[in-house]
């Protein structure tokens, strides 16, 4: 095994913790009744059956199985990008466990439930931003790693070709 895939565990303990955060509000909170936690904040039990901002939640129930079949290919096309990568590129190997493990948490309520359970749900005023859970959290996270690790990448090259243009002006 390569070290890149030791990863995996950070993948394991996104899917363990946001599948039992679930489970918690799913027994605890009461659905659609709000349970204030500060002004700006409540724990709210709702069910998504579409994707991000319940995207195509209106339909009939197709998009159940076209959003697990998305979320098995990306979480292995990330699980064999996440192989290929060398030992040193962390922040890459971080960011892209955490999607994983995201991808599989919301899968799993997916199959099982046949909608995904979301409970964090922020406000001002009169404005909510649509509920979410741990699991979109984490892919959240890891999306803004994988941004940071490409603009640090740009910047190196960009640096790195600079400096070899440098090079060459001064022969």
């Amino acid at each position: 095994m390569r070290r890149p895939l030791r990863w995996l565990w950070l993948s394991l303990l996104v899917i363990v913790l946001d599948l039992g955060v679930k489970a918690l509000a799913t027994a605890h909170l009461d659905y659609g009744r709000p349970l204030k936690v500060l002004p700006v904040f409540n724990l709210t039990l709702l069910h998504n059956t579409g994707a991000a901002f319940s995207f195509l939640a209106e339909h009939a129930g197709w998009q159940r199985w076209l959003f697990a079949l998305i979320a098995i290919g990306a979480s292995v096309g990330l699980t064999l990008w996440l192989y290929r990568l060398k030992r040193d590129e962390t922040l890459t190997a971080i960011s892209l466990a955490l999607v994983i493990g995201g991808a599989i948490g919301n899968l799993y309520d997916r199959l099982v439930h046949g909608y995904v359970v979301d409970y964090l749900s922020f406000h001002w005023g009169g404005y909510y931003f649509p509920a979410f859970n741990l699991a979109d959290s984490a892919i959240t996270l890891g999306a803004i790693g994988l941004i940071l690790q490409s603009l640090f990448e740009s910047r190196r090259g960009a640096k790195a070709s600079a400096a070899g243009t440098d090079e060459e002006n001064t022969r």
